[in-house]
C-alpha cells in the first residue's frame, strides 16, 4: 500500500490518505519519526506500528492534560484512559511511561490525601485507609502513608471532642447524646474501644476542671 498524499489538516496534526482511501490523522512527529510522505510504500505491519504510535501519543497527552487539573491514582488513571482508547495493552504501556517520568505515583497521592484526610478532616484511622483505597490505591501503600498519624488520630478525637461534639457533653447520665456522639465519631472512622476511652476520659477531665474551681 502506499500514501497518495500528506497534507497539513489542523495546527500540528497531519491528514495522511492512503491509496485505499483510509484517512490518518497524525500528529507532525509521528510523520517525521516514520518519515511518512506522499508516495511513500508501506506495509500491513508498519502501518500497525503507525497507527499504534500515533494512539499511544493521543492517550500519553491526554493523561498529561488531565493532571495538570489534579493528581490520579494509577488506578484512576487506567480506568480514565481504558474509556477512550479501550485497548488494555495500550493503557498499560501508557502508565508505565507515566509512572517511570513520575507523573503517576500511589505512594505520593496516597501521602497527599493522609495529610488532608487527618490533618484537614480529623477522620479516623479506618475511615481514612477506606477513603485511599477507595481510589484504588494498594492497601499496605494506605497503610504506610498513615503510619506517621499514630499520634494525631488520639489527638484529634479529643479536639473533636471538645469542639464539635462538646456541647452534646454536657451531662454524663445524658445517656441519648452521649451515644449520639459516639455514633457520629464512628462514621468518621473511629473504633468503639477508642471512642469509649476518649468518651470517658472527657468526662474525668471536665471533673477535675469544676472541682478545681
Amino acid at each position: 500500500m502506499r500514501f497518495t498524499s500528506v497534507n497539513k489538516y489542523k495546527g500540528s496534526t497531519y491528514e495522511a490518505e492512503l491509496d485505499d482511501g483510509r484517512k490518518l490523522y497524525l500528529h507532525a512527529d509521528i510523520i517525521t519519526d516514520f518519515g511518512i510522505r506522499a508516495g511513500m510504500e508501506t506495509d500491513r505491519d508498519t502501518l500497525r506500528k503507525i497507527v499504534y504510535a500515533s494512539n499511544f501519543r493521543r492517550a500519553y497527552q491526554r493523561a498529561l492534560y488531565l493532571l495538570d487539573y489534579r493528581d490520579y491514582t494509577y488506578s484512576e488513571m487506567f480506568k480514565k484512559l481504558l474509556e477512550n482508547y479501550k485497548s488494555e495493552a495500550l493503557c498499560t504501556a501508557v502508565m508505565k511511561r507515566l509512572t517511570e517520568h513520575g507523573f503517576i505515583d500511589d505512594r505520593r497521592y496516597a501521602e497527599r490525601m493522609a495529610r488532608k484526610l487527618v490533618e484537614i478532616k480529623h477522620f479516623g484511622y479506618r475511615r481514612c485507609k477506606r477513603e485511599i483505597m477507595l481510589k484504588g490505591v494498594d492497601q499496605f501503600i494506605a497503610e504506610d502513608a498513615l503510619a506517621p498519624y499514630e499520634e494525631a488520630f488520639g489527638e484529634n478525637l479529643m479536639e473533636l471532642l471538645n469542639t464539635k461534639h462538646s456541647r452534646y457533653l454536657t451531662d454524663i447520665e445524658d445517656r441519648k447524646s452521649i451515644e449520639k456522639v459516639k455514633n457520629a465519631l464512628v462514621r468518621y472512622g473511629y473504633d468503639f474501644s477508642e471512642i469509649n476511652r476518649a468518651v470517658k476520659e472527657y468526662f474525668e477531665s471536665a471533673g477535675g476542671l469544676e472541682e478545681e474551681n
